[in-house]
């Protein structure tokens, strides 16, 4: 039975939080009076679908079910977790905790996506405060892992255990932020950042399309995988941070920003900001735009992925969870996943490189159930491939979901050939097919040798079963 998360607040925060559950294999509930929430969750979900499976090589959790309720009781009944995103009025989120707190289970996690309030505010008054907990995200919640955990001193350690739990659980890289400060962690970041932009328009020096560039072209690259610290540990040398601190500190009390001194939000910079912006990107649609954002960041996600660094190497982690073993049907399905965006070339479709890779992943499938895993190649075991004759039949295409089901059709002593076939999820076409010959190998001699026992074995077995059927 599928666990139960309720979003109180279907906005496009609401709607990222519910997208998540959702595509982890999570019932969503869901409640917000505004009639349009079943249709703008339904488009963030539509953008979810598409990109988040491909941030992974494993098959997605059967999705979970998303419902919308006309109270939020109904809502939250025999949830486990509690997510609330309604608009930042103090006021109204207190309303709000004190009805779910009158229907809800006393264990769950009731966490708000708060980016302007402090766990002590929202817990004043609450019949059981400690049960309240601020969980930031940063959109699109669907792709982007960062989750500000900030319990507050008052948070039961249970609660926050098992928030902790489920949002690795979906996925997620729960920041534990330790003491109550204003707008968090991150956020801080970004008001200092935003406020400098702000100046660097208004006094001329730069257009918005201009402060984009120097972040996305520059340094916003560099945050993305190794934060701010370690790039300048890194911009040190040898000498490491201390040289960094050192040659760059004195900077600290030169006057490069304005950051102790704030624009006056006038009409008329609103009217340049605005227009600025709408020079900038005004020739795209909103749609337009979050399809190319979401393309890049799985394509920047996935580069780290393959990296096992930062974001990525979380990606991996949730990756391996999501992996489960092979069942042992005739043919064996060994791969089930989506195509990313990032393996396709200028034709746009995918690259004739990744079908050998597809099939690389189903071999290396089929190896670790037959015992040939990663101890095994540690121990001084492996297969290699010396032939693979690849047919590509159809056109494959980023967002489709494909599998493979794999043949053993030979597996005697040192020698296992394995067939191939690619096929699209919606209709089962067959899009590709391999013909892949192996020959086992000590990694010690680099020369072919028998298998150790209990991989022939299970070799030659699965080989009589797909040669009997």
């Amino acid at each position: 039975m599928a666990r139960r998360a309720a979003i109180i607040g279907g906005g496009v925060i609401g709607g990222g939080w519910a997208a998540r559950f959702a595509l982890m294999g999570w019932e969503v509930r869901v409640y917000d009076p505004d009639p349009e929430a079943e249709r703008k969750i339904g488009e963030v979900m539509a953008g979810a679908v598409r990109a988040l499976p491909m941030l992974f090589e494993a098959p997605m959790p059967a999705r979970g079910a998303i419902s919308f309720h006309d109270s939020l009781a109904e809502a939250v009944e025999g949830a486990e977790y509690i997510q609330e995103s309604v608009p930042e009025r103090l006021d109204l989120k207190h309303k709000v905790y004190a009805e779910i707190q009158g229907a809800c289970d006393p264990g769950a996690v009731l966490a708000s996506s708060t980016s302007g309030f402090k766990p002590s505010q929202l817990q004043e008054g609450a019949a059981r405060p400690g049960q309240i907990v601020v969980a930031h995200p940063f959109n699109p919640v669907y792709l982007l892992p960062l989750v500000e955990l900030v319990p507050g001193e008052v948070a039961a350690p249970d609660i926050l255990e098992k928030a902790r739990e489920i949002l690795t659980g979906i996925g997620m890289y729960p920041l534990h932020v330790r003491a109550e400060i204003d707008a968090h962690i991150a956020d801080r970041f970004l008001e200092a950042v935003w406020r400098e932009a702000l100046w660097l328009v208004k006094d001329g020096i730069a257009t918005t399309e201009e402060i984009d560039n120097a972040i996305r072209y520059g340094f916003g690259l560099r945050w993305a995988q190794m934060g701010l610290f370690e790039t300048y540990r890194v911009a040190g040398g040898e000498a490491g941070m201390r040289h960094f601190m050192a040659q760059f500190g004195p900077c600290l009390s030169w006057p490069w920003t304005r950051l102790t001194d704030v624009p006056e939000f006038t009409d008329e910079l609103v009217d340049l900001i605005t227009e600025q912006s709408d020079a900038q990107s005004g020739h795209m649609s909103i749609r337009d735009l979050e399809r190319l954002r979401d393309d890049n960041l799985v394509a920047i996600l996935r580069a780290l992925k393959m990296q096992g660094a930062a974001a990525g190497r979380l990606i991996r982690a949730q990756d391996d969870r999501m992996r489960g073993p092979l069942e042992e049907t005739v043919p064996m399905v060994t791969v089930r996943r989506v195509v990313p965006v990032d393996w396709t070339d200028l034709n746009g479709h995918m690259n004739e490189g990744r079908y050998g890779q597809v099939f690389s992943d189903a071999s290396e499938e089929l190896m670790t159930h037959v015992g040939a895993d990663q101890a095994y190649i540690d121990a001084g075991n492996s297969y290699f491939t010396a032939e693979t004759n690849i047919k590509y039949l159809a056109e494959t295409l980023a967002g489709e979901e494909i599998f493979v089901e794999t043949r053993v059709t030979l597996g005697e002593g040192k020698k296992l050939r394995l067939w191939h076939e690619m096929k699209r999820a919606s209709d089962g076409e067959v899009l590709a097919t391999g013909d892949q010959f192996m020959l086992h190998v000590s990694l010690e001699t680099r020369r072919s040798c028998p298998p150790l026992d209990h991989v022939r074995e299970n070799v030659e077995r699965l080989a009589r079963m797909h040669a009997e059927a």
